[in-house]
């Protein structure tokens, strides 16, 4: 059972994140007349995956910024106590972005990020199956590394999911 939460979980973020009032169309309105507006996310550069920047970057299809979400930890702490599952769910969603200057990536990888922290936002409730999302996040940033197509910077967001099911 836990691996169905956390593959349902992680399927309705996905569905928030690429749908009509997702990431691209909050960067949209982010970056609205500006000149130097980061790119938008394809299909093929959001996933539902937890993989290393080192070992993604051995794939062919690595595109960049890309957008992975994954379930971090599953918790059953049996609060309502006639459910056989009533607890949190810790979901991840990590932007990697990466270019061949330093000059503005952190600040494109830190609107990426906003675009994300405003679709959570957005998305604060009941989100039907027993799922819900309370508002709560935590954003991440980490240092600039060597990798991708020259420095790549990773920001992670994680937040938890109340989950009652039978």
């Amino acid at each position: 059972m836990a691996t169905t939460i956390g593959s349902a979980i992680s399927a309705k973020v996905l569905q928030r994140i690429t749908g009509p009032a997702g990431v691209n169309s909050v960067l949209a309105a982010l970056t609205q007349g500006s000149v130097a507006a980061p790119s938008s996310f394809s299909p093929a550069q959001v996933r539902s995956q937890n993989a290393a920047p080192d070992v993604a970057a051995l794939s062919n299809t690595m595109q960049y910024p890309s957008l992975n979400v994954y379930c971090e930890k599953i918790s059953n702490s049996l609060a309502e106590k006639f459910r056989s599952f009533s607890g949190t769910v810790q979901m991840a969603i990590e932007l990697r972005h990466s270019q061949d200057r330093l000059d503005g990536l952190q600040d494109n990888l830190e609107l990426y990020a906003d675009a994300v922290m405003q679709v959570l936002a957005a998305n604060r409730g009941d989100w039907g199956d027993g799922d819900f999302y309370a508002g709560e996040y935590q954003v991440a940033f980490g240092a600039v590394k060597h990798g991708g197509k020259n420095f790549i910077q990773i920001a992670k967001i994680t937040f938890e999911m109340g989950v009652s099911k039978n």
